[in-house]
């Protein structure tokens, strides 16, 4: 057995070369691991034809594999997919899933072709989806169904017992997140704000200004719904707690970080950013 992951990157203020997560469990179980800049050079697929695979399988691998590599396993490469396909195929299935106000999510098992995942599914486990459940606390959840399904899906290629069924055309794409994506428009109604927040955190993170400054919102709580109350992104004061008017309903701000600060709760906004008790957020 062989692991192929990412090379060592800077990380940390003193920008110290440092090995995936994946590449210090590799060399704890004492699996030989490969770190190419890209699985599809010539050297790493030489190396991996020299091995008479007999499958391939990734997850959260971050690169699109070449026919050269998709062929060498005599039984296929597999990937591991966050949704429940053809759902929310691309690069942030869990992100637009909570985006876009979903209940229930899962995972997939299939076999990869040249597409993004579009090929043949093998095997899916359903998981819901928490009403406040962030992005962060939904990807741990399905990372152990993940773990369990891969397991699942090589013991039964191996003993032939799935049958690939071809993907549906169609569904919700997952593309990646870029920075505007995060930006909260103070309009929407509170339930999708809310979601936006949750399905950002903790990163990248929605994102919001006060006074001009960026701030970062990491948690929100719905508190009224179907109300109109002051201006969208305006501070209305209920017992110490930071609610902000939305374009429909209200939402309380329960945790988040100023530019240079650290992540705070509501409370503690109201106390040291906004002590005269009014202002507006997006501004």
């Amino acid at each position: 057995m062989v692991v192929v992951t990412q090379p060592d990157r800077p990380a940390g203020r003193g920008l110290k070369l440092t090995p995936p997560p994946v590449k210090l469990a590799a060399l704890e179980l004492g699996l030989h691991c490969l770190q190419p800049r890209s699985i599809n050079e010539q050297g790493c697929v030489e190396f991996l034809r020299s091995l008479a695979l007999d499958l391939l399988v990734t997850a959260a691998f971050g690169q699109l594999l070449r026919p050269v590599v998709l062929r060498l396993p005599r039984l296929g490469c597999v990937n591991v997919h966050a949704s429940l396909l053809p759902r929310y195929r691309g690069a942030a299935p869990i992100n637009w899933a909570i985006i876009n106000g979903e209940r229930e999510t899962g995972v997939t098992t299939f076999l990869m072709d040249e597409g993004m995942d579009t090929g043949p599914i093998l095997l899916q486990r359903r998981a819901e989806i928490g009403p406040d459940e962030t992005a962060g606390e939904l990807e741990e959840r399905l990372s152990r169904l993940g773990a369990a399904l891969a397991v699942d899906t090589v013991e039964k290629l191996w003993r032939g017992e799935i049958q690939p069924t071809p993907q549906p055309p169609n569904g919700p794409l997952a593309p990646k997140l870029h920075q505007e994506d995060g930006r909260i428009r103070w309009e929407w109604e509170a339930r999708r704000i809310h979601n936006l927040v949750r399905g950002l955190s903790p990163k990248p993170g929605a994102f919001t200004t006060w006074q001009g400054n960026f701030v970062k919102i990491l948690r929100t709580k719905v508190v009224e719904e179907g109300v109109k109350m002051g201006q969208p992104g305006s501070l209305l004061l209920r017992r110490d707690k930071l609610v902000v008017a939305t374009g429909l309903g209200l939402l309380e701000i329960c945790e988040l970080q100023p530019a240079g600060c650290r992540c705070i709760s509501g409370r503690d906004f109201l106390n040291g950013y906004c002590r005269q008790g009014f202002g507006r957020f997006g501004e």
